[in-house]
């Protein structure tokens, strides 16, 4: 079966959002989805020389309560590079900034019904920089450090219910797995352990 797009048109625009309606032909038999256009993300996984990674606390409106989750943002700049997102959210969130960026996966969010695609970024080397929140849950973000286990575990993610950072810390577990080496040339400054003992 061969499916063939055949037309779209704008449902709704808010913010950065966009819902369309988009008409598709497969098999002679053409029918329609509604899809939210979003323009991609970055999830950031700050790790510590101890085998930590950084992750916030914050409030999420759509569902009105908080999640522990890792920095993210979305990449609502023109042309702007993920790793350039990945600094700018690393800061506004944690008051972080890392020696070492590295995008180590990408994936789509929900693809059931938006094209949102994500970028998963490994931030190593971190210095302690002034935050810089851009909204009311970013001002009052909780941030804190948490065990990720081994490379080659699986567990410990169990504090974590939010699938960008459960995708993210697996990755990132992988991708040191895979460069041991490279990974432990990045230490952290003095007040980073201060900071998270």
């Amino acid at each position: 079966m061969s499916f063939t797009k055949i037309g779209e048109h704008t449902l709704a625009t808010n913010g950065f959002l966009t819902m369309v309606e988009r008409s598709f032909r497969a098999d002679g038999v053409a029918y329609q989805r509604t899809i939210v256009k979003h323009p991609g993300a970055v999830v950031v996984v700050p790790v510590l020389d101890d085998n930590r990674v950084v992750v916030v606390r914050q409030f999420r409106p759509s569902i009105e309560d908080y999640l522990l989750e890792l920095p993210a943002g979305k990449r609502d700049v023109p042309g702007e590079a993920p790793i350039v997102t990945a600094e700018r959210e690393l800061q506004e969130e944690c008051g972080l900034r890392a020696s070492h960026l590295v995008v180590i996966g990408s994936f789509f969010n929900s693809p059931g019904f938006t094209d949102e695609h994500t970028h998963a970024i490994l931030a190593l080397g971190l210095e302690l920089v002034p935050n810089a929140p851009q909204s009311a849950e970013e001002a009052e973000i909780q941030v804190q450090a948490i065990p990720i286990g081994e490379p080659s575990a699986c567990i410990p993610l169990l504090p974590l219910n939010d699938a960008k950072s459960i995708v993210g810390i697996t990755l990132a577990k992988h991708y040191i797995k895979e460069h041991p080496i490279e990974v432990t040339r990045y230490r952290d400054a003095p007040e980073v352990r201060e900071r998270f003992p």
